[in-house]
């Protein structure tokens, strides 16, 4: 499942490429039919995103969500002229003058009135990559995470305490912050959850400059290898990068995690 960068590069590359123009929506598959033709036509004001949902807003104050959820995908293309057959199951597929973007496999795409986006909004964490007023967002997080004993490792990957952060980011987050996954919520220092929030914004930025998910400060300019971008993830059985001791995994929640019980005791 795409993490938080994703959804915001995607996000960026609508408002680039669709933003201001109107867009021509279609359901080829069929499946998104009745809601192609509510916002078919109109013009996009704009694409942003929380976490792991975007959200097209369009001129006639209607609302695209969409949540690529683990099999949604996207594909973008610049066409002259008539437009190329879809490819396969194209849930949603968007086009102006000179681009198309395809949309496959989502796990949510919906039309929705304001009211309804601001549901979906107060049900979501804060998301890192978004504007954070005098702390708020930051104290809405650590608000969130302090008021239960759930493990730090599963508050993290829980979408409504903050938003955007997948099992990849959870992994290193907790790494580089140097805390054990068990440790309850409530015993989270707020000096260490203002640490967690805060590199969270710095990871996930380079992850929207990059495109990808680089967690080592060394390499943030750089083009690593994928085996070289992180220091615990899927990396089990292999010596930590700082003190040699072999990364550990295990199961939590059904997802697997991974860490290093010296750095992380």
């Amino acid at each position: 499942m795409p993490e938080g960068h994703t959804v915001h590069r995607t996000a960026n590359q609508f408002n680039k490429i669709f933003a201001g123009d109107s867009v021509v929506v279609e359901s080829p598959q069929g499946r998104f039919r009745d809601g192609a033709e509510n916002i078919s036509g109109q013009t996009l004001v704009n694409a942003r995103a929380i976490g792991k949902q975007m959200f097209l807003e369009f001129n006639n104050d209607l609302t695209l969500r969409i949540h690529l959820g683990i099999y949604g995908k996207w594909s973008f293309m610049n066409h002259y002229g008539e437009l190329p057959e879809p490819v396969g199951q194209v849930r949603a597929r968007f086009s102006n003058q000179a681009s198309i973007a395809d949309l496959r496999g989502p796990t949510v795409c919906e039309v929705i009135t304001q009211q309804e986006v601001k549901s979906v909004e107060q049900r979501l964490g804060p998301d890192p990559l978004n504007p954070n007023p005098k702390g708020a967002e930051m104290n809405r997080f650590i608000h969130r995470v302090t008021k239960s004993k759930t493990p730090i490792g599963l508050a993290l990957m829980n979408q409504e305490v903050i938003s955007g952060i997948g099992n990849v980011y959870r992994a290193e987050i907790l790494f580089r912050a140097g805390i054990n996954p068990h440790t309850p919520g409530t015993q989270v220092s707020v000096e260490q959850l203002t640490h967690i929030w805060n590199d969270s914004v710095q990871l996930l930025k380079v992850g929207v400059k990059t495109g990808f998910m680089i967690t080592r400060d060394e390499l943030f300019t750089k083009r690593p290898k994928k085996d070289e971008r992180n220091f615990v993830y899927k990396r089990e059985g292999l010596p930590c990068r700082r003190c040699g001791t072999n990364i550990s995994i295990e199961i939590m929640a059904a997802r697997k995690l991974y860490w290093c019980v010296s750095c992380q005791p």
